[in-house]
């Protein structure tokens, strides 16, 4: 009787808050395994560090209460990668993918738990193949590539940080342990090795352009080709997603290529500027690997990176931030608003109101969860400045990890806010406050008068 209660307990809880308990649940695994002693080198990692971690290591995030490698044993790393693992592919995904391995058919409520989770439309059972298929293979070619680099150079010891990056890279987790080299922070001592960067840097594109992306682009153009059928046009979230993520690319590469140019980047000739420009333009998007010294760079680059940070990557994928499709709808939303324009139309579709207003919310949102942290971290850590307080919080939000030298020097108070703007970031704004205040619709609501008043 008891359990047939929790079953229907169970059906009855709305998907997007089964999806945040998951995320809740994974972490507080993950914070029981960190903190115990086979998991540290020093063995005296505190159990709010050991949360930190797990909340880092599950939301993608990448920040760190201190060097990975030096901090966690290999036990303890490895339970980080299993946790960017899952926060990468998404709880949910996981374990309907497993599921489906097994033969089992999706049920609608799987379903509708992955369709909150990865935000697909189409056939489902069919993407999820493709998506653990896809990115167990794009791990598997990182880590391929990374080994030609690392084992020559290093070894067999070589072998597990090959692995441990590209997972972490593709799930655009941030979190490396190249620390066993002397005197480097993340991948600085390979910041303008293009194998290194640039194997590192496709794996963080392809991770946030997002599993609908990918299926969508097999269909219409491989798929087509190998069966010697017409090549399909893109739909149109594809054709946003790619052009507004190649937009943002460029514009951040140009923007540090510029800004950094004889700051960070002084001791590097042209080419590794460039590429180390653009290693740093696809990370600030939503990874947290760094390839320069994050702390010393000029007021206006981190402005920029807050900015793309905020953006992040796209829907469905393992990116964090507003997402590119957010951008989108406001953007062009103000546009057509100065235009005089009443309907928000760009490639010949027009958005919804509804698509409006969710994307309102989600950046006001957004924006009011950062500056809370800002005001938060700088209150309680005078030493660290409004700009820098506003980078962490934001890179927070954005589960982005990258830092500038804020996170190792944190009190307790200011670090359980950055959990909490994690998580927050991680399942989502609009996910999080629906799972808490998630209400029946009422059945004969009144309809109220239109209310006008005027604006601006």
């Amino acid at each position: 009787m008891e359990k047939e209660k929790i079953r229907t307990k169970l059906r009855d809880t709305p998907p997007v808050r089964l999806i945040v308990i998951s995320f809740a649940l994974v972490i507080l695994a993950g914070t029981i395994l960190l903190s115990l002693p086979v998991s540290q080198k020093a063995g005296s990692v505190s159990v709010l560090d050991a949360f930190f971690t797990a909340t880092s290591s599950t939301c993608v995030t990448g920040l760190s209460i201190g060097d990975t490698y030096r901090t966690w044993t290999v036990f303890g790393q490895a339970v980080i990668l299993v946790l960017i693992q899952i926060g990468g592919l998404g709880l949910a995904t996981f374990a309907i993918g497993f599921s489906l391995l097994i033969r089992r058919k999706m049920g609608i409520r799987e379903m509708m738990i992955f369709n909150e989770a990865s935000g697909a439309a189409s056939d489902r059972n069919f993407l999820l193949r493709l998506m653990l298929g896809f990115t167990f293979a794009c791990e598997a070619l990182g880590a391929g590539l990374l080994m030609l680099r690392f084992v020559p150079l290093y070894g067999e010891a070589g072998v597990w940080p090959a692995i441990f990056v590209s997972v972490s890279a593709y799930c655009n987790a941030g979190f490396d342990i190249l620390g066993f080299l002397p005197g480097n922070s993340s991948v600085s001592a390979f910041a303008g090795d293009p194998l290194v960067c640039l194997t590192i840097s496709g794996l963080i594109i392809i991770g946030g352009l997002g599993f609908v992306v990918v299926q969508n682009v097999y269909e219409a153009k491989l798929s087509s080709r190998f069966h010697k059928r017409n090549v399909l046009k893109l739909n149109f979230h594809s054709q946003i997603c790619l052009r507004v993520t190649l937009a943002l690319l460029v514009i951040g590469t140009l923007g540090f290529l510029i800004l950094e140019y004889d700051n960070t980047m002084k001791g590097l000739n042209f080419f590794e500027k460039l590429n180390a420009a653009f290693f740093q333009s696809t990370n600030t998007r939503t990874a947290g690997f760094a390839s320069v010294d994050i702390a010393a760079q000029d007021e206006m680059t981190k402005l920029m990176s807050a900015f793309l940070m905020f953006i992040g990557g796209c829907p469905g994928s393992t990116a964090g931030g507003i997402k590119v499709t957010t951008f989108v709808v406001l953007f062009v939303t103000v546009f057509s608003t100065l235009r005089g324009k009443t309907e928000v139309v760009v490639l010949q579709h027009r958005f919804a109101k509804e698509l409006v207003y969710k994307s309102l919310t989600v950046v006001v949102l957004g924006i009011l969860i950062v500056l809370i942290d800002t005001w938060i971290i700088t209150t309680l850590e005078p030493q660290v400045s409004l700009l820098d307080g506003f980078y962490e919080a934001t890179s927070a939000f954005a589960t982005v990890g990258l830092s500038a030298g804020v996170t190792q020097s944190l009190g307790a108070v200011s670090k359980l806010f950055i959990i909490f703007t994690m998580f927050i970031g991680r399942v989502g704004p609009v996910s999080f406050g629906l799972s808490i205040m998630m209400r029946q619709k009422k059945k004969g609501e009144s309809i109220l008068p239109e209310g006008r008043m005027l604006i601006g």
